[in-house]
């Protein structure tokens, strides 16, 4: 008689399953099973077979990085391969120091390691330690310089190295630890007044039998093992050595943002005397950061491959890929590329950008840490460079159809609209490099709101801001890395206004059509009559392929746009959009259109569909990005809003009593309301939406620059 196979770990199918097998027997073929005293039996036959079942299904889970859920688990698998997870990161800034009152006899002053100062930042109070001593100068009394403090209370441990304990262990009592500040110490024993000083690695490349090293690894709870040598790969320790450690338990990214400091540490002079009298004034530099909580179970799965990968060398983009995150851990997300990528290329550079968490751009001076941390990486010939990220946003006009028989107020259904696509907005599938737009999971997100809705027709475009050098003669290259779509009819590349020098008035720019994959920019204005007309036929060149607009010299002395932007938009070849080297995607939408049409054949209105109109699938025809201001605007007479932003152009009014763009109609006029929030004539074509203010003028300048 074959023996059943169990291919479920449900309990009924299991139950069901073990009568079957009965069944087979002669001896059982006349037994009501549910109606005798062998159902019991069955039923304790199903049970155990379903829990060892699923806890088998769930030990072996647990086996793979890749599957496994307790934390324990996961971080002994990544141990395996040598992958160590990053600590909580303690929150951190410079803090400028100016001390007086000092011995003046004293030439330096040293502030002992523990707690330094204390801040607050939303009425919660965090103190700030330094994990190790600082030595500054002193003169007449007085010091000034600067040290890095850390969110975080400092904290000491001690262990005596007893051999009589063959598998003793040294584990950190604390969780919360950042172990970037974890310092050892080791005494010959008690009775020592010297202490020689244990340097932290990450592998046991290079080490010898004499090397004063200790490897840290993760425990339960989220503690922290300090592991010594052998005596063959680091020196041993011996019979009543006494280690000593210290560290800092940190709150991660809840101390970030603090701004404000007061001193509370404890100052010596060089004879080691306290230094009591002392006015200590101290501030940071700029407001805490890069604190971070401990590297989640994601994380870990992603990057201990990657790191094992590279075997602790970064040779291919790749292996900076997953170095960097490791060696700063406030990274969100990053991205690397060869110098051979680009053109004209670069050889023996390798490019990276990186996103940290809390913030859109690296400082200089984080910049300056990773890259002295990524040295120990690095082989020879192979220079790494950290550039900024360049944002990358997809726009969509979406007119959406809806049955009125079950839609009340179509302006609540548009909500749930824009609040379904900035919940997928805010997901990491898009907010990262190499992040990708996938029209067609926004078109389903759209009919997905409700049942009511029947359809929607949704285009999409591509922006850059172009942050622009005031009063500077520069030339831009702005790279969107998309092949765009062209139009030989000129007006694919679009542009919020600005001020030029020598021009009176706002101006924009766009393409016309030459050649091949090419064409050439222009630089026009909007006259009176809403007619174009143009200042200059060689403003820059455009690569429809390539996706690159190169902007030729220029002196920009303003923008409409706040901040200096130039805001420019494409429409892409594709409407799958993808983030490639540091173009980091951001799905605006924000900067998006919505309009709500009714659906006349699925309401019953008109079955027939002779008063159907269906809205194009193109892109729409308007020649700028925003509101147009015309040329020989003031640009201070508010008439209206037109999609939301500000209008201060020519207009006409129509019989119905609505405003509209220009002096008099044209296909090109659009509606203007009253208020940015005001119902839009659906039956007009949408223009994409930007914020308008007026702009002021400046002196030139000769200098000359790039921007990007």
């Amino acid at each position: 008689m074959a023996l059943q196979q169990f291919t479920n770990l449900n309990f009924e199918d299991i139950k069901s399953s073990i009568k079957d097998y009965l069944r087979q027997n002669s001896n059982f073929s006349d037994m009501d099973f549910e109606g005798s005293n062998l159902s019991v039996i069955v039923n304790l036959l199903a049970y155990n077979s379903y829990t060892t079942a699923y806890n088998s299904n769930m030990l072996v889970n647990e086996t793979f990085i890749d599957s496994a859920t307790l934390r324990e688990n996961v971080v002994s698998l990544a141990r395996n391969i040598g992958y160590v997870p990053r600590s909580k990161r303690a929150a951190r800034t410079l803090l400028d120091y100016y001390v007086t009152g000092i011995t003046t006899t004293a030439s330096t002053i040293t502030f002992q390691p523990g707690v330094i100062a204390n801040g607050t930042v939303s009425n919660v109070n965090y103190i700030f330690s330094l994990p190790e001593k600082v030595t500054g100068t002193a003169e007449d009394g007085e010091a000034r310089g600067t040290f890095e403090i850390y969110q975080g209370q400092y904290l000491e441990t001690k262990f005596v190295i007893n051999d009589s304990q063959p598998n003793q262990r040294f584990i950190l009592p604390n969780n919360g630890i950042d172990t970037s500040t974890i310092r050892v110490g080791v005494k010959e024993n008690n009775a020592s007044t010297t202490s020689t000083d244990y340097k932290l690695v990450d592998n046991i490349i290079g080490i010898t039998s004499t090397s004063n090293i200790y490897l840290i690894q993760e425990t339960t709870d989220e503690k922290y093992e300090i592991l010594f040598g052998d005596g063959i790969f680091g020196s041993k320790l011996d019979n009543g050595n006494v280690v000593d450690i210290s560290y800092i338990k940190t709150e991660g990214k809840n101390g970030n943002g603090v701004s404000r400091v007061q001193f509370t540490g404890i100052i010596t002079n060089e004879d080691g005397g306290t230094e009591t009298n002392t006015t200590s004034v101290v501030r940071p530099q700029y407001p805490t950061e890069n604190g971070d909580d401990i590297e989640d179970l994601r994380s870990v799965r992603y990057y201990a491959p990657k790191l094992y990968s590279s075997q602790h060398r970064a040779v291919t983009a790749s292996d900076y890929e997953a170095i960097v995150p490791s060696v700063y851990a406030n990274i969100e997300s990053v991205s690397a590329f060869g110098g051979e990528e680009l053109t004209p290329p670069k050889y023996g550079r390798v490019y990276i950008a990186a996103k940290p968490k809390n913030g859109s751009y690296l400082s200089e001076f984080t910049k300056k840490q990773i890259l002295s941390s990524l040295k120990s990486y690095s082989v020879a010939g192979i220079v790494p460079e950290l550039i900024d990220l360049k944002f990358l946003y997809v726009e969509i006009d979406s007119y959406v159809y809806y049955n009125s028989n079950f839609v009340g107020d179509p302006d609540n259904l548009k909500t749930d609209v824009i609040s379904s696509l900035n919940t997928f907005a805010s997901g990491t599938e898009l907010n990262k490099f190499g992040g990708r737009f996938k029209y067609s999971k926004v078109l389903s997100l759209i009919d997905r709101v409700s049942d009511s809705i029947t359809s929607n027709i949704t285009t999409i475009r591509i922006r850059r801001n172009l942050v622009a050098q005031i009063n500077v003669f520069s030339q831009y290259e702005i790279c969107f890395d998309n092949t765009f779509h062209r139009n030989e009819a000129s007006y694919n590349i679009k542009s919020t206004g600005f001020n030029v020098s020598g021009v009176q008035g706002t101006v924009y720019f766009s393409d016309q059509y030459t050649s091949g994959d090419k064409g050439s920019l222009f630089l026009f204005q909007i006259d009176s009559d809403s007619s174009v007309k143009i200042l200059s036929s060689s403003f820059g060149s455009v690569d429809y392929a390539k996706g690159e607009i190169i902007i030729d010299t220029v002196n920009i002395t303003s923008t409409v746009q706040s901040d200096n932007i130039v805001e420019i938009q494409a429409v892409p070849q594709s409407n799958d959009v993808l983030a490639r080297k540091e173009l980091y995607l951001q799905f605006d939408v924000s900067n998006s259109n919505f309009y709500m049409r009714e659906d006349p054949i699925s309401s019953g209105a008109n079955t027939s569909g002779t008063r159907y109109d269906p809205q194009s699938s193109y892109s729409n025809g308007a020649k700028v990005r925003g509101a147009m201001i015309l040329s020989t605007s003031s640009a201070t007479t508010l008439v209206g809003y037109v999609n939301g932003q500000p209008y201060y152009g020519a207009f006409h009014t129509m019989p119905n009593g609505n405003k509209m763009t220009g002096a008099s109609h044209s296909p090109d006029s659009l509606p203007i309301t009253s208020t940015p929030t005001s119902a839009i004539d659906t039956s007009s074509t949408p223009v994409s939406s930007t914020s308008t203010t007026s702009s002021s003028s400046s002196s030139t300048s000769s200098s000359s620059g790039y921007g990007y």
